[in-house]
């Protein structure tokens, strides 16, 4: 009896931290796996260790048609798409250029819409998928300086809901994976954004108080690998749930939200502000 194919997957944003776990998670099970970074320098290593790597840009439709296209010519299907690829951006909704927020929305929004616009069409003709999209806590709560990153990922979420409805009668899962702090290198890069924004000494106190919460949470946060396993279960069960939360300081703030009153979070803002 001829055995099997081993199933595809196709992750975005795969030169450092969850992406790059979630890479070598899949790899590990035997999956075929296609991992992409904007820069393919910064993925040799995974390529030498047996993924299939490519250079993709999840702005840029051209190259999403190229990859997905050269997927099914070599491998003729696609399991699981796990839309990672992502940035976040520190600041003030008064401070951050529009042109940067629409920067955040092209990769945290509109990236993952394009990929699953690509793989979907292959996904029903090949008996079925799961579209993994990577979220955030900030998908579902939303703190003070961090509105751009909030927002976009509140954006990804409701596009989600929107397309698992959608795909409700067709063999496709979407599914959404909400980290909250994960051990990578995400506050040095949201520091590096916040250093090229025109700040306003409004809210100094305010970005010191939040900039040193999240510092926090990202020392004692969660492994990448962490995450990538809660990706790679949610990619195999039969029955996946619609949101994965992922993290004790995600599911404390999701409660909190729930139950702390409104204003005594606005006064808090305002002590702090």
């Amino acid at each position: 009896m001829a055995q099997e194919p081993a199933p595809v997957v196709l992750i975005t944003g795969c030169s450092s931290g969850i992406g790059r776990a979630t890479a070598r998670r899949f790899h590990s099970e035997g999956w075929r796996v296609w991992a992409t970074s904007r820069d393919p320098d910064d993925i040799a290593d995974l390529g030498e260790a047996g993924c299939r790597t490519a250079a993709l840009d999840v702005t840029e439709e051209q190259q999403i048609s190229a990859v997905v296209d050269a997927l099914i010519e070599r491998d003729n299907r696609l399991d699981c798409l796990v839309n990672n690829a992502g940035f976040g951006q520190a600041g003030a909704i008064e401070e951050i250029p529009i042109d940067r927020l629409r920067q955040q929305f092209e990769v945290n929004v509109f990236g993952p819409v394009r990929l699953a616009q690509a793989v979907l069409p292959n996904m029903r003709a090949t008996g079925g998928g799961t579209v993994v999209n990577v979220s955030s806590l900030l998908g579902r709560v939303t703190f003070p300086m961090r509105g751009a990153y909030a927002g976009s990922k509140h954006a990804l979420e409701a596009v989600s809901d929107a397309l698992r409805a959608e795909v409700a009668g067709q063999p496709v899962d979407v599914v959404l994976v909400e980290p909250g702090g994960v051990r990578t290198s995400f506050v040095d890069r949201l520091q590096e954004t916040q250093d090229r924004t025109a700040a306003r000494p409004e809210y100094d106190r305010l970005r010191r108080v939040v900039d040193t919460a999240q510092r926090l949470s990202e020392r004692t946060g969660l492994a990448p690998a962490r995450v990538a396993e809660v990706i790679y279960g949610a990619a195999v069960a039969e029955d996946p749930q619609r949101r994965y939360l992922v993290g004790r300081d995600a599911h404390f703030a999701v409660l909190a939200d729930r139950v702390v009153p409104t204003g005594l979070m606005e006064w808090l803002y305002r002590k702090l502000s």
